[in-house]
């Protein structure tokens, strides 16, 4: 007599209410308080409790996860083995347990996904560390959630690490303004790859004056003159705080007589010649001339012209020698110029030489041969072992010097 073999078994798996029982009752022994039961006694139930947790249905680890979410001190082993559940039954700890440490927002960030990763983002306390670990995940949308968080704290290293990726994100440069945290330094830089909102922001609220470093440093000036400027250190820091803009040395070996005559040449066709010897006479390295010429959204030029002292018409011709429009096609005026206008009319001489004075700084005066292969090379893994004026000049010159 032949046995056939037995059909497939496709009916779902039996209910045990013991099951159950055992788990809800498992989990309200770990959340006894401390008057009820020692720390080694809650030990040995939450070992037991996440042996049973392994072959759970997710209905039964989310009611225990729900559970422990109110816990001041969730056992560590069972909270890692929830926190890397899947999303919705790790949520309720990410969302309500207060007291999760650093070191498991730290574990679950860097070793779960990207769902994780959002609920992090969106905790109230968030700190330096857990923040630089979501920043290091470089997911967007997680990164924009935890920039809109008020409660999540901000470094120094995560901020720089957030200007890199703003870079090639720029939408997240609104996000970034709005953060108490961050340092004039930082906006200048981002101001390169900002829209004209945002530069408007960042020229309000960081265009800083000197007017302290140039009372405390005051009587500096004539022991450095007397020392012939031989110091390096010392006179590249006072050449960022002296009220002086113009170079009147560069006269003397210009082909022009003054600035304004240069830029009168200017508007006629701006060459390279022309575009260093502005530079020169306004104080500033080709390389930094360079970058403002060539920028497209114009705002540069004015912060030129009205840190040197230059008046509107000035920047009227330098616009018409870049061969910028300053009408559209209706007659009306050309938007770009307008804002270019407005920024010249609204800020103050001592504010526009303060960012001119810290891209010059950056942007020229930093750049060695070892940092240009690094920006050709795209090496961002070794930013951190420069300056920060090393660092802005990779960042702002990234483009324009064959990064993708």
């Amino acid at each position: 007599m032949s046995h056939s073999a037995p059909l497939p078994d496709d009916s779902p798996p039996p209910q045990f209410r013991a099951r159950g029982a055992l788990l809800r009752r498992l989990a309200d022994v770990v959340c006894l308080p401390s008057s009820r039961i020692n720390a080694f006694e809650r030990s040995v139930t939450a070992d037991l409790l996440i042996e049973m947790l392994r072959d759970a249905s997710p209905d039964e680890r989310l009611k225990v996860s729900r559970r422990l979410a109110s816990l001041t001190e969730p056992p560590p082993q069972l909270a890692r083995l929830l926190l890397h559940d899947e999303p919705r039954i790790a949520r309720p700890l990410l969302e309500e347990c207060e007291s999760l440490s650093d070191a498991e927002l730290l574990d679950c960030a860097r070793t779960s996904g990207s769902e994780h990763r959002l609920l992090i983002a969106a905790r109230k306390g968030l700190s330096e560390v857990v923040v630089e670990a979501l920043v290091a995940a470089g997911e967007l949308k997680a990164i924009e959630i935890m920039l809109a968080n008020r409660d999540a704290k901000i470094g120094h290293a995560g901020l720089e690490a957030l200007v890199v990726i703003s870079r090639d994100a720029p939408q997240i440069v609104p996000a970034l303004l709005r953060r108490s945290e961050l340092r004039p330094a930082q906006a200048y830089v981002l101001f390169w790859w900002a829209d004209p909102e945002a530069r408007r922001t960042i020229l309000q609220r960081f265009a800083v004056s000197r007017e302290i470093l140039q009372d405390a440093a005051g009587d500096i000036f004539p022991m450095a003159a007397e020392e012939g400027w031989q110091d390096p250190m010392s006179r590249k820091a006072l050449q960022f705080i002296e009220r002086r803009q113009r170079n009147r040395a560069a006269i003397e070996k210009s082909p022009f007589t003054s600035l304004e005559a240069a830029v009168s040449a200017a508007q006629h066709g701006m060459s390279r010649e022309v575009a260093e010897e502005i530079s020169y006479l306004a104080g500033l390295k080709p390389m930094t001339g360079a970058k403002l010429f060539t920028d497209p959204g114009g705002e540069p030029l004015a912060i030129l012209c009205k840190a040197t002292g230059l008046p509107r018409a000035a920047l009227r011709a330098l616009w018409r020698g870049l061969r910028r429009p300053e009408t559209g096609e209706d007659g009306a005026p050309n938007p770009a110029f307008e804002r270019t206008m407005i920024i010249y009319d609204t800020l103050a001489v001592d504010r526009a030489q303060t960012v001119l004075r810290y891209w010059n700084w950056s942007l020229s005066s930093a750049m060695t041969p070892e940092l240009l292969q690094a920006i050709r090379e795209g090496d961002d893994s070794v930013i951190d072992e420069y300056s920060l004026p090393q660092r802005a000049a990779m960042l702002a010159f990234a483009k324009e010097l064959g990064r993708n």
